[in-house]
C-alpha cells in the first residue's frame, strides 16, 4: 500500500506518505526532512513525511491524494536511504475510486438499514462491502472507493467491518466525492450504463458536470 498526499496551500510544503493504518501507540523520528511514523511496539513503519519536498523537482501536481510515478518513488526511496532508514517504497498505480457493479445485494443480518454487497471492480476483483443507502440495488453501476483510497475530507478507507461483517470498501454518494452541486438527499450516486463501465477509473473531472 502506498497512499501519497500533497496540499501546499493547507498542509504545506510536505508529502505525506502512507503505508499502514495508523495505531494507538505511535512515534516518529525525523532525518534529513525525512520523518518516518513507525509502530511504538513493533518498530513497524507507518508512514513517512517529507518536508520541504518541492526543493526535490519531483513536479508534485495536485490537491490531496496523488499518484506518483516510479521515478518518482525511486528518488523518494533515496532520500529514505540517504536519511538512513531502511523502509523501501513500491509503486501503486492502481485506481482507487472505480466504477463498481453490485453483483449481489442483501440485508445484513443483523441490521434493519445494511446491505451486504458483493461488487466487481478493475482487476477481476469482487469486493465484499457493508453499505448503509437505502437506495442501494443489484444490478447497479456505481462508484466504489477502495482500500486505500483517500476522501476529499482526508479521510482514508480501510478495510473494517460492520455490525460483524467485513467490508473492505465504501460505495460513494455524490456528496462524498465532493461532486459540485450535489443533491442533499441520502443515498449512493447511481452511473448511467451507457457511459461508464465497469472496473473503469472513476472520472472526477467530468462528474464535476454531471449536476451543473
Amino acid at each position: 500500500m502506498l497512499i501519497t498526499s500533497y496540499n501546499l496551500k493547507n498542509v504545506g510544503d510536505t508529502l505525506m506518505v502512507v503505508l499502514r493504518e495508523d495505531v494507538e501507540n505511535q512515534k516518529s523520528e525525523s532525518k534529513n526532512n525525512v520523518v518516518r511514523i513507525f509502530n511504538k511496539k513493533s518498530n513497524e513503519t507507518l508512514g513517512f513525511n517529507f518536508l520541504e519536498i518541492s526543493k526535490e523537482s519531483l513536479d508534485l501536481v495536485g490537491n490531496g491524494q496523488i499518484f506518483l510515478d516510479e521515478k518518482q518513488v525511486e528518488k523518494l526511496n533515496q532520500l529514505i536511504v540517504a536519511a538512513g532508514f531502511k523502509d523501501i517504497l513500491v509503486v501503486d498505480d492502481d485506481p482507487k475510486f472505480v466504477v463498481g457493479y453490485v453483483a449481489e445485494s442483501t440485508e445484513h443480518p443483523d441490521s434493519d438499514h445494511l446491505h451486504v454487497t458483493k461488487i466487481e471492480v478493475n482487476n477481476g476483483e469482487t469486493l465484499d462491502i457493508v453499505c448503509g443507502a437505502s437506495n442501494i440495488e443489484q444490478g447497479q453501476l456505481v462508484v466504489v472507493a477502495k482500500v486505500g483510497a483517500m476522501m476529499p475530507t482526508g479521510a482514508i478507507i480501510w478495510p473494517g467491518k460492520l455490525r460483524g461483517i467485513d467490508s473492505y470498501g465504501m460505495v460513494c454518494s455524490a456528496q462524498e466525492l465532493a461532486i459540485p452541486n450535489a443533491p442533499t438527499v441520502h443515498g449512493i450516486l447511481v452511473l448511467d450504463e451507457k457511459t461508464n463501465h465497469v472496473g473503469d477509473a472513476f472520472d472526477f473531472e467530468k462528474a464535476a458536470k454531471l449536476f451543473a
